[in-house]
């Protein structure tokens, strides 16, 4: 089994034992972080939604992201990765939440976020938690990473630990 797999299907059985369920808003993974969910099988108990905005628009019609962040900080930014988890919970009604946006490459990237920053956030209601992340390689290794990195930070936030740190 793969890492991926192996953190979905933890992430599965932390979930069912809490009774609790699951969301995921998406940009720059594409659907990656819910697909890895659902391949682990009785997922229907824990997920509740996956939201791919990959634009902006979508961002703010589906999650209810200020459009002016957007403007201010950028679509890669912890301002919108936080207000993407608050738009997916309160949209989704699930006790947990992440979200991810970056530059997965190889074209996109800028001197103040490079190909491979990408901004996660963790929320379970009470609590938000986000970190910015400098991933190497190819498209499909930033992606990866990226994945492991939120399903990682899911685990950590049901264990009731910080979810930054990992």
């Amino acid at each position: 089994m793969d890492r991926i797999s192996e953190l979905a299907e933890q992430l599965g059985k932390a979930l069912k034992a809490q009774g609790a369920q699951v969301t995921t808003a998406e940009s720059c993974t594409g659907g990656g972080i819910a697909e890895a969910i659902t391949r682990i099988p009785g997922s229907s108990a824990w997920f509740e939604a996956g939201y791919v905005t990959y634009s902006n628009t979508q961002k703010s019609k589906q999650l209810a992201v200020p459009a002016a962040l957007f403007t201010s900080v950028g679509a890669v930014s912890r301002e919108v990765v936080e207000a993407m988890v608050r738009g997916a919970q309160g949209n989704s009604g699930a006790r947990y939440a992440v979200a991810v946006s970056g530059v997965a490459g190889p074209d996109g990237g800028s001197v103040e976020k490079p190909v491979g920053t990408v901004w996660l956030a963790w929320g379970d209601g009470e609590r938000f938690f986000s970190v910015r992340k400098q991933f190497a390689g190819n498209r499909d290794q930033v992606r990866r990473q990226t994945v492991e990195t939120a399903l990682a930070g899911l685990l950590r936030l049901l264990a009731e630990e910080n979810p930054v740190m990992g």
